[in-house]
Order: C-alpha cells, then structure tokens, then sequence
C-alpha cells in the first residue's frame, strides 16, 4: 500500500511516521529544512512514552514520488491553493484524496445537497483550483484531534488527543472505496480512524472547540488553559459558543455544544494552537479557513456573532502587522 502525506507537519508527520512504522509505504511532500532534516535523518516522532525514527521517501517535487493509492492532505489552508497545480503526479483515477484541515474546509458545499449545493468558496479555494483537481470522486473530508507540534525540523511532538485519532467521510455521505483503503493504513500504524456518515457534523464540532478558546490564545500568545483563568473570557469563551450554535443550526447541522464541557477542558489544557503556533513561528496564519469563512456562513444564512466579529477583526489586525495575513 502506497500512502503519500502532502505535507508531513505537526499531524501531517505523525500519521507519517506511525503508518511507515506498521510496515506501508509511506512517502512526503515536504519543503525547506523540515525536507532535508527528513532526508537526512529521517522523520523523528516523539510520544508521550516512546521515541522512534523512520525512514520514509520525501521530496518537494510530487512527480519525484508517483503514482499513490491514496493521499492524505495536510497542509494548512494558506498553502493549499499550490497543492492544487501539484497533486497531479501522484493521482491515478481512482487514487482518493483526503484533506484533514482545520475550520471550514474548500470543499464544503460539494455534494452538500439542496439549495447551497456546489457553491464555491473562492477565499478558500480560488477559482476552484483544488475542486478541479481532485474531483468530487476522489475527495475525503476529515479532521484531526490531536494537539502536536514539529519542535525542531524532521521531529514531531504529539500532545494531548492522540487518543481520538482522526475523523473522515465522504462529502456526500456515501460510501467510497477510499475509506476502506484509509481504514487499512490508520489500523497498520495503530492509529485511530472514525468514518463518520456526516462529516460536516464532525467539522462544526471540531471548529466550535477551536472558536472557544482560539481566537483569545491567539490575542494574548498564551495557552489555552491561561485564558481560562479570567472569568471575563471564561464568559466570552461561552458567547463564541453560543453564537456558534446558532449559526450550526442556520446551516441545518445538528451539533450539540456541552459549554459547561468545553470549559472545564480549556481550563487545564496547556496546547498552544496550531494557528498561535504559526504566529510565533512567523507562518503564514489560517484566518480565512478558522474565522473570515465562518463569518461569511453566517452572512449567507442571516445569523449575527458579534463577538466572533470582534475577536477575529482584532486577529485580522495583530496578522496583518507581523506580516502574516494581506486581505
């Protein structure tokens, strides 16, 4: 089984890392020094009890790696518009792709059905690059749990979640072939793979934990649980969700929020976002994916977050000024 990770970052090289392991054939598309510290030295994944090292082929050029029998995305939503003009070496025509991303993904009207169906999202997808490329027959959705970090180039940290694994379907609910082959991969690397019936579900729950606390950790560069210590934005935290909510419901979605759950989670979870780590790295910022889209879903069915709004113009300004974000 051939499994090529695009992209083998904080949970991009974990999947990597524990899938080569297990005995597949695991090859990245990476970049810059993580690429050659992989080349060199290997992919380095770092557990809570155990360290290891694997070698895996890499390359920044897909066309050095061939064709795949499944590949799984995990670059960030700034760089996807390049994976677009990219991914064509590794696709044969019925090689599936999986894209675990963070808040709303480019896909997310494909195969939607009624009214909204196909419809675009030219911010995160522009001029459809991605929807042409991949095709509606070869897309998988999907999330990841798992808080991790690449500390130093070629090593992965996994944090807390590990447990929860990943989560993936296909757009429209129906069954493909692609989920069996990503089952088979998930299970060699004794890694955890929910398929879900309705993945747009799991992508509301998952954005509705990272609206909780994000946008705050972002604003002040601090962990998670050190914004849980002031009872003011405990209560925001709780109006972000609460604002959420009403927008998941405007979208048909049936996803309950436990408020009182996600709080008393915040308060003792030490992670850093993957979008705070990116500002302290000086990486381009997933804005759009996280908060600018979701705002725009909102506009789209008529529901108001005015304190979503607030927070994510105060973050649009401290990433414009570190450089990291232009609209």
């Amino acid at each position: 089984m051939k499994i090529c990770v695009y992209g083998p970052g904080a949970i991009g090289g974990w999947l990597a890392a524990a899938m080569a392991k297990g005995g597949v054939e695991v090859s990245v598309v990476a970049r810059g020094a993580h690429l050659a510290a992989i080349q060199a030295n290997g992919l380095t994944l770092e557990l809570p009890d155990q360290r290891y090292t694997v070698k895996v082929a890499a390359s920044d050029n897909p066309a050095d790696l061939g064709k795949q029998d499944g590949v799984i995305v995990t670059v960030k939503a700034p760089s996807l518009p390049s994976v677009a003009g990219a991914l064509a070496p590794l696709l044969r025509e019925d090689t599936p792709v999986a894209f675990l991303t963070n808040g709303i993904p480019w896909w997310y009207f494909m195969g939607h059905g009624g009214a909204l169906d196909g419809r675009s999202l030219p911010r995160l997808d522009p001029e459809d690059g991605l929807r042409r490329a991949v095709g509606q027959q070869r897309l998988i959705g999907g999330i990841a749990w798992p808080a991790s970090s690449v500390p130093e180039a070629g090593v992965i940290k996994m944090g807390a979640g590990a447990a929860r694994g990943c989560v993936v379907g296909s757009p429209d609910g129906r069954p493909h072939a692609g989920l069996d082959l990503l089952a088979k991969a998930f299970a060699a690397g004794s890694l955890r793979l929910d398929i879900a019936p309705e993945i747009r579900d799991v992508i509301w729950e998952k954005l509705s934990f990272n609206l909780s606390a994000g946008p705050m950790c972002v604003l002040t560069t601090a962990p998670v649980k050190d914004t849980h210590v002031e009872e003011a934005l405990v209560a925001t935290s709780r109006k972000v969700m609460t604002e959420v909510a009403a927008l998941i419901a405007a979208m048909g979605r049936n996803v309950p929020i436990d408020q009182d759950k996600v709080v008393a989670g915040n308060r003792v979870l030490g992670h850093r976002p993957s979008i705070l780590q990116d500002l302290m790295a000086g990486r381009p910022m997933e804005v759009d994916a996280l908060y600018t889209t979701p705002l725009e879903l909102a506009d789209m069915v008529g529901v108001k977050l005015p304190t979503l709004e607030l927070l994510v113009s105060l973050i649009k300004v401290r990433a414009r000024q570190a450089g990291l974000y232009n609209r």
